[in-house]
């Protein structure tokens, strides 16, 4: 009988001491599963942050072409050339954009300066009878290209990704976040003057 016990005790403690053994292993298994997927999260942000980086250090040491275009149209300060071969449009983008300079061509209205990493936000009226405004936006396509030509980085090329309208107090398109990249938006009213024609693009690398 004592035998009995004393194998029964046996048989217990070994079973006790299995499930601690167990349950330590299966405790490291799932800290070196979360430290793993936390290291994959943080691969993976890194990576982002990484490849943001490497587009702003290739566009900073980057040559373009060297450019030469007029500083002042029609009293107006000029920041850039901007030329479109597929709408044959080719009109300066002005420095202050207030309801007059406007009338005598488009403008920047929010953004990064021509050609520098963000986003430069052009804007224009859509008005047939003027050939340096912003009335054949509308006959561009998705792959058509454009060119911005100024006196401090030179002359790049972008290719439009992205043609859509909004409402006029839908303000998305402006954002600054082009994970390093340079990128030109135009902006003009539809027809009806009830939505806004955004066209994106982006440098062609």
């Amino acid at each position: 009988m004592k035998k009995k016990r004393l194998v029964n005790t046996i048989i217990i403690i070994s079973i006790i001491f299995i499930a601690i053994y167990l349950g330590i292993q299966l405790g490291k298994e799932a800290r070196i599963k979360d430290k793993s997927e936390y290291d994959a999260q943080s691969l993976g942000a890194e990576y982002s942050t990484n490849e943001i980086k490497e587009n702003i250090f290739k566009n900073s040491i980057k040559q373009y072409p060297k450019a030469e275009i007029i500083t002042k149209y029609k009293g107006y300060g000029v920041l850039a050339k901007l030329e479109i071969p597929e709408i044959k449009l080719e009109t300066y983008i002005l420095k202050k954009c207030t309801e007059e300079s406007l009338n005598k061509a488009v403008a920047k209205y929010w953004g990064a300066d021509p050609n520098t990493v963000g986003n430069l936000c052009v804007a224009g009226h859509n008005a047939p009878r003027n050939k340096n405004m912003f009335y054949h936006l509308k006959d561009l396509e998705i792959g058509d290209k454009l060119t911005i030509l100024d006196n401090t980085v030179g002359i790049i090329e972008y290719k439009i990704y992205d043609i859509f309208k909004v409402s006029p107090d839908d303000v998305s398109s402006l954002s600054q976040e082009t994970q390093g990249n340079k990128e030109v938006t135009l902006i003009t009213c539809t027809n009806d003057s009830k939505k806004r024609l955004i066209i994106k693009a982006r440098e062609i690398i």
